[in-house]
């Protein structure tokens, strides 16, 4: 390719499979789920291209069946750590300085296998091993993450295109290298999307990873890991790495070579890494890049305007999808007092309707929540519910550990709206409705805008255009992703850049340039092509 400049057409969102009965694609999925429920497999951590296995191990299981066990995978060290750090400084010296066509090739050409071969691979794994029904699996571990595979690259050309202006006799350039060091990639259990974009994307523009999966979806990590191996990716360039949070983390943020964190997970965590970066800062090579998401507390904001049922519906799928085990789920709604009997009914009347149960039932709309640790923490504020005087529970308020980790769609009503349900991530499936009087609308605004640290989704439901531009401008600062009578889940690759703000994280938007760009290091070249062969300048002439 020395004299060819490649164009990378604007790629399309992946469509969505249907999974209706009888079609191909629910026939072809079930085979890939009763291929991996009759094979227990072996995960070692992958350093350079090779396996390693530690001997120290834990189980991949399914959270809707605890007992039945996916696979045994190893977990990292210090000591694997050390050796994932040479590793990809190794990688690095090749990798830094290959094509950008190259590169974006077989990030390419990873989206084209996951869209087809591996398609139903993906989704069974994702499926069973973080208990998301057919169609959320189809959604993220298929169309999403194919979507960050085929636009990161497009967006990639985007900003190498990005130049500075040259005057006559002189060019101008800029290189975007990528950053020195190692980027590490620690990804959430929630979404096999994010899992697989947190550490293709710094290493699309060039860097090497270290990526951290969740403990508790290993298993579908390691099968997105397996194709990027089928799409050609060079040992050593993305380095996997399971295990405990401390025994990884740690020791790769006391590296020399540490030079960026992209990060999904809990606001804890998150803090505390930044806090160990901070006590670091003279030991590192440059200065670590930061990116991080982590978490929120999504609020509907309902005016009495709003359409009931459109507004019931986005409640019930925006709370209780997946669980409610999204950082952008709807977990506090204000609700005017006018509307309220008659949307309380729809609501009650659409919770009543759903179905709970394994996965590999397609007719069940909710399944478990991840592990026992999570299934105790929403038990426990469930039982605050239950105990708080400023508490009702209309519906739901019961869990069952003893196959799955089962909770009800729960629906707490709170007349205080600074009880803790009302401020607290929850992440699991408990939605917390305060009812305002009508005529308390803009303190009710208020409100919402400062009960939580966070600021990652909101909506807004009204059909008044003056009520929604008034609470939109109230509630700027309020939500990274904002949605007008729609719910607050299910942002799109190019279509609803994802991130937030506050306490939600450092809103660089993934499936944009702004995440990628991130990733780079920019060099200014000044090319002169005549240069002056004296000193002196014009001025100095005459007195």
């Amino acid at each position: 390719m020395d004299n060819a400049i490649i164009k990378i057409e604007k790629p399309q969102n992946e469509p969505v499979l249907s999974y209706a009965p009888n079609s191909p694609e629910k026939k072809a999925l079930k085979e890939k789920l009763n291929e991996i429920l009759k094979n227990e497999i072996e995960i070692p951590l992958i350093i350079g291209g090779k396996e390693v296995r530690t001997g120290k191990t834990s189980k991949a299981v399914c959270p809707h069946d605890h007992h039945h066990i996916l696979a045994t995978y190893h977990e990292a060290s210090a000591k694997e750590v050390e050796m994932a750090v040479k590793a990809s400084q190794e990688a690095f010296k090749e990798w830094s300085i290959m094509s950008w066509e190259d590169r974006a090739s077989i990030f390419l050409k990873a989206g084209d296998l996951l869209a087809g071969p591996c398609r139903f691979k993906a989704n069974a794994a994702t499926m069973l091993n973080q208990s998301k029904t057919c169609y959320q699996a189809e959604i993220d571990s298929a169309c999403e993450l194919i979507d960050f595979l085929r636009f990161n690259p497009y967006y990639m050309r985007q900003i190498y295109e990005f130049q500075p202006e040259s005057q006559k006799g002189v060019w101008d350039y800029a290189e975007y290298r990528p950053l020195e060091g190692f980027i590490f990639a620690v990804t959430p259990f929630n979404f096999s999307s994010i899992a697989g974009n947190l550490p293709t994307s710094p290493a699309l523009m060039g860097n090497v990873v270290l990526w951290k999966p969740a403990s508790t979806a290993v298993f579908s990590g390691y099968v997105f890991y397996k194709i990027l191996e089928m799409a050609g990716l060079p040992p050593g360039v993305i380095n996997f790495l399971p295990g405990r949070g401390s025994q990884v983390g740690d020791p790769v943020l006391d590296s020399p070579h540490l030079a960026g964190i992209h990060f999904t997970g809990s606001t804890k965590v998150f803090q505390s890494m930044w806090k160990k970066v901070g006590e670091n800062i003279a030991k590192y090579k440059g200065y670590p890049r930061i990116v991080g998401e982590t978490g929120g507390k999504d609020f509907v904001f309902a005016h009495k305007s709003a359409d009931i049922k459109s507004l019931a519906a986005a409640l019930v799928r925006g709370a209780f999808e997946f669980q409610g085990q999204k950082c952008s789920a709807a977990s506090r709604a204000y609700i005017p007092k006018s509307i309220w009997n008659e949307l309380k009914d729809e609501v009650l009347g659409q919770v009543s309707e759903i179905k709970m149960g394994s996965p590999l039932d397609f007719r069940n709309f909710m399944t478990a929540v991840i592990d026992r640790n999570a299934f105790s923490d929403h038990i426990g504020y469930i039982e605050f519910a239950k105990n708080s005087p400023e508490c009702k529970i209309l519906c739901g308020g019961k869990g069952d550990d003893s196959v799955g980790y089962f909770i009800e769609p729960t629906v707490v009503l709170t007349d205080n709206p600074k009880n803790k349900l009302m401020q607290e991530e929850i992440f699991g499936p408990v939605l917390t409705i305060y009812v305002y009087d009508d005529n308390k609308f803009d303190e009710t605004l208020e409100l919402c805008d400062t009960t939580s640290p966070y600021a990652l989704t909101g909506a807004v439901f009204a059909t008044d255009r003056q009520v929604i531009r008034k609470v939109m401008d109230k509630l700027k600062h309020s939500a990274g992703n904002f949605y007008i009578n729609d719910k607050p889940t299910g942002a799109v690759v190019s279509q609803q850049p994802f991130g937030g703000g506050r306490a939600s994280g450092t809103n660089d938007k993934a499936g944009s340039p702004l995440n990628l760009i991130r990733w780079t290091s920019m060099r200014a070249v000044k090319e002169l092509f005549v240069p002056p062969a004296h000193f002196s300048y014009p001025f100095m002439k005459e007195e």
